[in-house]
């Protein structure tokens, strides 16, 4: 007697009740994207300062991803640093995050380059895991309630009409 036909059914019935059945499991960790909640963090700046994302709740929040080694980075450095001196007084945050660079790095990129906003570390490129980042430079907007609102990839000029626009819209 030929029992394969029925045997291969049963496999099947039994694979298919398995996937209906057994708990969900993720195979990946989901990764930020527009409407949807930021993923929440705790990482310390390059002075020590710990930064948390539930904490700046109320505030527009502005995560810029960068490195030293990144010359495109260093050129939005001073239109980021003219938005944050544009912003002050609103609620609004601005948040650097070193994407794939030695945070040793820091004290001598300061020394050439004016940055008063925080750098944030987070161990092993953890941020930009759950960020999804693929290259650097690249910008989150989130709004006041923690939602992200803008992924913007690419360098910027962060101080012109068209970006403040952008941003102005979530405060």
């Amino acid at each position: 007697m030929n029992y394969k036909g029925p045997v291969i059914v049963i496999i099947i019935a039994i694979g298919a009740a398995l996937l209906f059945l057994l708990p969900e499991t993720k195979i990946y960790e989901e990764v930020a994207s527009i409407g949807k909640p930021a993923p929440d963090f705790e990482y310390p700046d390059s002075e020590g300062k710990i930064w948390k994302l539930a904490d700046l709740r109320g505030k527009v929040v502005f995560i810029n991803f960068w490195a030293t080694w990144c010359t495109t980075c260093e050129a939005e450095m001073p239109s980021k640093e003219s938005l944050s001196k544009i912003m002050e007084g609103k609620p609004f945050q601005m948040l650097g995050m070193l994407f794939r660079d030695d945070p040793a790095n820091l004290p001598e990129y300061y020394k050439t380059h004016e940055i008063t906003l925080p750098t944030l570390i987070s161990p092993d490129n953890e941020s930009a895991k759950k960020y999804g980042i693929t290259g650097v430079p690249e910008t989150f907007i989130i709004d006041k309630e923690g939602i992200i609102r803008e992924k913007l990839v690419g360098p910027r000029v962060w101080d012109s009409d068209e970006q403040m626009a952008v941003i102005e819209k979530w405060l």
